[in-house]
């Protein structure tokens, strides 16, 4: 099994900052893909930002230029630093991994329990 462990979420006023991380462990051979999604009440979960194993990465349009994703692959751990924070950021912030347990397989999503983001003063 692998476990994603998020840290990190709390409360900020806006135009604070705030950095994320999510640590996987357990039967790991390989991590390709690793992002950031997000889930405000009574809104669909939206992609926030992806980064490859070679560091390559993708924003949604909402945070490009405040939010920075980063990654340590010797450490499986994936980081969002969140800068100049808005009300709208508010959300839960789930953190996704694509991981291959073993060499030849499929690799399959996993998913961080979630932690809270509220932006408010």
């Amino acid at each position: 099994q692998v476990q994603l462990v998020e840290s990190g979420g709390g409360l900020v006023q806006p135009g604070g900052s705030l950095r994320l991380s999510c640590a996987a462990s357990g039967s790991i051979f390989s991590i390709y893909a690793m992002g950031w999604y997000r889930q405000a009440p009574g809104k669909q979960r939206e992609l926030v930002a992806a980064i490859t194993s070679s560091h390559s990465t993708n924003y949604a349009d909402s945070v490009k230029g405040r939010f920075t994703i980063s990654r340590d692959n010797a450490k499986n751990t994936v980081y969002l630093q969140m800068n100049s924070l808005k009300p709208e950021d508010t959300a839960v912030y789930y953190c996704n991994a694509e991981v291959s347990i073993s060499w030849g397989t499929v690799p399959y999503d996993y998913w961080g329990q979630g932690t809270q983001v509220t932006v408010s003063s």
